[in-house]
């Protein structure tokens, strides 16, 4: 695959790529519970599979996969670590910052977990009014749910059922336990009409919200590949956006 990483790179590297090349991949995860059959660090584990084989394909640079998020919620199952929204927005913007020196003026954040977003979405404001560094959010799960609903019921799709699972089980098959595998109708009140705070462990007793029964690596594969070639078509459009303003 060669070197897809920043951190790979020596200076003179570095000093070459951004000679040529004003956009980055930043991969952004958590390292929080996904049931009993999946790692705690699924969202970084998948955000970072998908900057490097986007990178690979496509010759855009990928920064090393910033590890924690913002998983507060999830504090009710062991092994869970979390991060205020305030330090993740610092932390991104210094990186950021660092980048606008290099060149940088684009940055495509393939995030990996939904409860980052907010803070993601004040640095992506920020960046552009401080320093005139674009960022543009990847979600897989929202920004290629066309995809995942081709390939997955809509009880696959939730926070460590079918989809993340079946994710995991291509990427990294000795993470999972198969043997562990749980279905559970997550418990909630007002059908999503109005908005209510709550724990996890309010809401789901093994922490998955749907059924992850019918996962497998086959599944994961099929799924991996669209969303890759959903985030290519992404970074293609991103470049050609800035050849046009420029």
């Amino acid at each position: 695959m060669g070197k897809v990483f920043l951190h790979q790179l020596s200076y003179e590297e570095a000093r070459d790529y951004f000679s040529k090349r004003d956009l980055v991949i930043l991969p952004v995860g958590s390292v929080e519970q996904h049931g009993p059959a999946n790692p705690l660090g699924t969202d970084m584990l998948i955000a970072q599979a998908l900057a490097e084989e986007v990178a690979s394909r496509s010759g855009i640079l990928s920064l090393p996969v910033i590890p924690f998020g913002v998983s507060f919620h999830h504090m009710g199952f062991p092994g869970t670590i979390t991060v205020s929204e305030d330090s993740l927005e610092s932390y991104a913007l210094d990186v950021l910052r660092s980048l606008s020196k290099w060149g940088v003026r684009k940055v495509l954040v393939v995030n990996g977990h939904g409860g980052n977003l907010p803070a993601l979405q004040i640095v992506a404001r920020k960046a552009m009014d401080e320093l005139g560094i674009r960022v543009y959010i990847y979600q897989w799960w929202t920004s290629s749910s066309h995809v995942l609903a081709e390939l997955f019921s809509e009880d696959e799709r939730g926070h460590a059922s079918g989809a993340e699972t079946s994710l995991n089980m291509h990427l990294h098959p000795e993470l999972v336990r198969p043997e562990r595998l749980v279905d559970e109708e997550p418990k909630g009140s007002f059908d999503n009409r109005v908005f209510r705070f709550a724990y996890t462990h309010e809401m789901s007793v093994s922490g998955v919200f749907g059924r992850q029964s019918a996962s497998s690596p086959e599944r994961g594969s099929a799924l991996f590949e669209r969303l890759v070639e959903d985030l290519l078509g992404i970074v293609r459009e991103i470049e050609r956006e800035g050849q046009s303003e420029g």
